[in-house]
């Protein structure tokens, strides 16, 4: 949507927000899931996973005031939180300890990213489908 100046104007859309948010649960998770992966075999590592991410704990976080910190001098540890960590990235309990003594089994893994995968398909078909019907409503060509 552009403005008067032609600058864009940017909508908070409910849905779209969710959609998106999800979007990045997904690549977050992708990410851990191919941590796990890369250190299959590496001893002692215990693999991470997201919990799930609902609907009213995302318009939940939506209505709260968000605080970063800041490193203002050079001396000062900097903190740094990757998306996992945003989602609540946790770690994995596992029924089989395999050989290297972690609980990482590539065939689980590899299920999970195919399945996380689909899943991230989906929500950005949706997403998609959803922009068009707005640009449609908006008499915009979609």
């Amino acid at each position: 949507m552009l403005g008067d100046s032609g600058t864009r104007l940017t909508m908070k859309i409910g849905l779209l927000d969710a959609l998106g948010e999800k979007m990045r649960w997904h690549q977050a998770r992708q990410t851990l899931l191919a941590e796990n992966v890369a250190n299959a075999d590496t001893p002692g590592y215990r693999g991470r996973d997201l919990k799930a991410v609902g609907f009213e704990e995302h318009m939940q976080s939506l209505s709260t005031v968000k605080i970063a910190t800041v490193a203002t001098q050079p001396g000062h540890i900097a903190v740094s939180s990757s998306d996992a960590d945003r989602f609540g990235a946790r770690t994995m309990n596992s029924f089989e300890i395999t050989p290297e003594g972690n609980g990482i089994t590539l065939e689980d893994e590899m299920m999970k990213v195919a399945g996380n995968q689909m899943d991230y398909q989906a929500i950005t078909a949706l997403y998609t489908r959803s922009v068009k019907l707005l640009k449609t409503a908006l008499g915009r060509q979609a």
